[in-house]
């Protein structure tokens, strides 16, 4: 019964599949990628994705320097990501690298090592590891695992009586 409901519901004129995803960019910030997504599932041809797509960027609902500043962002502020997850999540959306770096480069690097310093205390009061060296390790195998560069995270623990 839940995929046929479903399967009703993919199939748009291409008016009405505009018009969703112009609500669907309303929402939030949202990458071309996951719009050309969302059209084709709506089932939407080829031809009419594009021209959509174009339409939505005409109308200002689509910009992906925009959803690459606000992704950056919230996923360094909000979830205290590294520039490396970030990097991937957005190469990931198919953003270009020029718009990457530039979105990467408005992270202030003071604000990025006491971000990357925060992870590492926070981790490092809920291990229960109590040889040095192991210990160490788990907090850099965690930090490199939230997107942050080795040689920064290193720099912190031998600095740091972590």
């Amino acid at each position: 019964m839940f995929d046929q409901e479903k399967q009703k519901e993919t199939h748009l004129t291409k008016l009405q599949a505009k018009k969703r995803a112009e609500s669907f960019c309303a929402y939030q910030e949202r990458s071309q990628q996951e719009i050309r997504d969302k059209l084709y599932k709506w089932g939407q041809y080829s031809a009419d994705v594009e021209n959509i797509i174009v339409d939505l960027i005409a109308d200002n609902f689509l910009n992906e320097e925009r959803f690459t500043h606000a992704y950056t962002s919230g996923k360094f502020k909000i979830k205290q990501w590294g520039k490396l997850k970030i990097a991937n999540g957005l190469k990931f959306r198919k953003i270009p690298p020029r718009l990457i770096n530039e979105a990467l480069n408005t992270i202030d690097p003071d604000d990025y090592f006491n971000a990357l310093m925060q992870v590492i205390k926070k981790k490092a009061r809920l291990l229960n590891e109590k040889e040095p060296y192991k210990r160490k390790m788990k907090l850099a195998q965690y930090a490199i695992s939230r997107g942050f560069e080795k040689d920064l995270i290193f720099d912190i623990l031998n600095s740091n009586d972590l």
